[in-house]
């Protein structure tokens, strides 16, 4: 009866922390190939204009290999976007994209501490992406962007954001 017992322990305890950690996203990798984002002000019948490009910046790796660049694109009307471009980072459960009140974070403490506005689930760890910006966000507020992990409170990676001149 012990033995059974034990084994339903088991079984148990490891569901749960297959659930809670799911290792098989490690090797998974969802690409996504989300075209570029036009300004909803064209130039003429067919021409789509160009969105003015606001800040930018590079990720470093935190707790995660990351690369690419992220944007913050006007779109006219009001609209703003942040777009991910050639980006790459590891896979994981329960991923998000913020903007972060700090200036750049290479740790989990900044980003929980300086405050941030969350942008949704990443869409994919590879590819480019965009990200809608919600009306009347103030952007001097904020000044990087962070991938991070919700489930177990991680920084993947930050890209400080500089104004584009």
């Amino acid at each position: 009866m012990k033995r059974r017992a034990w084994i339903v322990g088991l079984l148990v305890l490891g569901g749960v922390g297959w659930y809670l950690f799911r290792p098989e996203l490690l090797f998974v990798n969802k690409r996504v190939n989300e075209g570029f984002v036009t300004a909803s002000a064209s130039t003429g019948p067919g021409d789509a204009a160009v969105p003015a490009s606001l800040l930018s910046g590079q990720f470093h790796s935190v707790a995660h290999e990351t690369k690419g660049t992220a944007a913050v694109l006007e779109l006219g009307g009001g609209r703003r976007v942040l777009r991910l471009t050639d980006f790459s980072t590891s896979n994981g459960p329960d991923v998000r994209v913020y903007l972060i009140a700090a200036s750049d974070a290479s740790d989990n403490e900044t980003v929980t501490a300086s405050g941030y506005l969350e942008l949704g689930k990443l869409k994919g760890n590879q590819g480019d992406q965009n990200y809608e910006i919600p009306a009347g966000t103030d952007l001097t507020k904020y000044h990087a962007v962070t991938i991070w992990c919700a489930r177990f409170s991680v920084n993947f990676a930050t890209a400080p954001l500089t104004p584009v001149s």
